[in-house]
């Protein structure tokens, strides 16, 4: 009936599913907007996670972290950027997003806390910009 690895005692397991739940429940119905709003959210998380293991000394922690962070920004928000259609904006902001990973890769390979707040207040400005342009992309359409 329940699995060896949810025995008493053990939160670990159970404490991951409520997460998976938790964001299966936030993806399911999201607009594009706020699916990328989440992933902002995300990547700040997994660099809040990695800097608490440079401070634990928990390398190896601090790696996976890091390099979620890593994937969430390539494959999440820098690979569906439409350079034709989005112009100087989408050029600017690969450049931007290319940058962030560079740093990211460096704090991993360094434990440098301060490249991982520089990337966290990057993260911060951006996401503060794109939830400043929800209202016009969430609201609904108007006839002419």
């Amino acid at each position: 009936m329940f699995s060896s690895a949810n025995h008493l005692g053990s939160r670990r397991p159970f404490a991951s599913s409520y997460r998976d739940v938790n964001a299966s429940t936030a993806i399911e119905g999201a607009s594009p907007h706020k699916l990328v709003n989440l992933l902002f959210q995300s990547a700040s998380s997994e660099i809040a996670a990695a800097r608490g293991a440079i401070a634990r000394s928990h390398v190896a922690e601090k790696g996976r972290a890091i390099s979620h962070a890593v994937r969430i920004i390539e494959e999440g928000l820098m690979a569906p950027l439409d350079m034709k259609a989005g112009g100087a904006l989408a050029i600017n902001l690969r450049d931007l997003y290319q940058y962030l990973v560079h740093r990211l890769t460096m704090a991993n390979l360094n434990s440098d806390d301060a490249a991982l707040v520089e990337c966290a207040r990057l993260l911060d400005v951006l996401r503060d910009g794109w939830d400043a342009i929800g209202s016009q992309v969430e609201a609904p359409a108007v006839a002419a």
